[in-house]
């Protein structure tokens, strides 16, 4: 249903894809720069087309109510704030179960002030050794998909300036939101002179 439901999208939409071939094992999919709840919509066309099974964390809020199959149906699952740490296990889990699947996690967020990425992407993909494929959505060119899938090194300066050299020219649904792909927890920058 979802790949009949992609095929419409496409056929009516501005939008192109153009897109490495899907992972063929576990990966954080990075969704990005991710400003617009519209990306959502270019997610699911994505990887209703490509044949790709996808995870996405939400809220609970999300999932309550009539909402909650519907959102399950999509490949959600819900976040309790109070006990986060249980989803890496979960996704371990699901790793382990032999199950290949992307982890859509989108790093900057739709709304406006901020300054850098979360590093939750990080986090999980280092904690379960699985890669990170760089999705983007870039408005200049009205093109839309998946990038590379890259191993992390464990050097957070390094592996970021690999994503941040991917993105450089991907501007987003709404550009003007758009967040430098960069952690808190990096060093500062290489061209930026230590503090003394």
């Amino acid at each position: 249903m979802l790949r009949l439901i992609a095929r419409v999208f496409w056929t009516f939409s501005r939008w192109r894809l153009v897109s490495e071939p899907a992972p063929t094992r576990p990966t954080v999919l990075i969704g990005a720069p991710h400003t617009s709840n519209w990306d959502f919509v270019l997610m699911l066309a994505i990887t209703g087309t490509l044949r790709m099974r996808i995870h996405w964390l939400g809220k609970q809020s999300l999932f309550s109510g009539w909402r909650g199959p519907i959102m399950r149906a999509l490949g959600g699952i819900p976040v309790d704030r109070a006990d986060a740490g249980r989803i890496v296990g979960e996704v371990v889990e699901r790793v382990q179960s032999g199950e290949v699947f992307g982890l859509v996690v989108t790093p900057d967020g739709t709304r406006g002030g901020h300054t850098h990425w979360k590093s939750g992407f990080y986090r999980i993909a280092s904690e379960t050794g699985m890669p990170v494929t760089l999705g983007y959505v870039d408005r200049t060119t009205m093109t839309t998909g998946l990038g590379p899938t890259i191993e992390l090194t464990g050097d957070v300066p390094a592996d970021m300036d690999r994503i941040r050299a991917f993105y450089a020219d991907k501007a987003g649904y709404a550009p003007e939101r758009r967040v430098e792909p960069r952690l808190r927890e990096e060093r500062p920058a290489r061209d930026e002179p230590e503090a003394a």
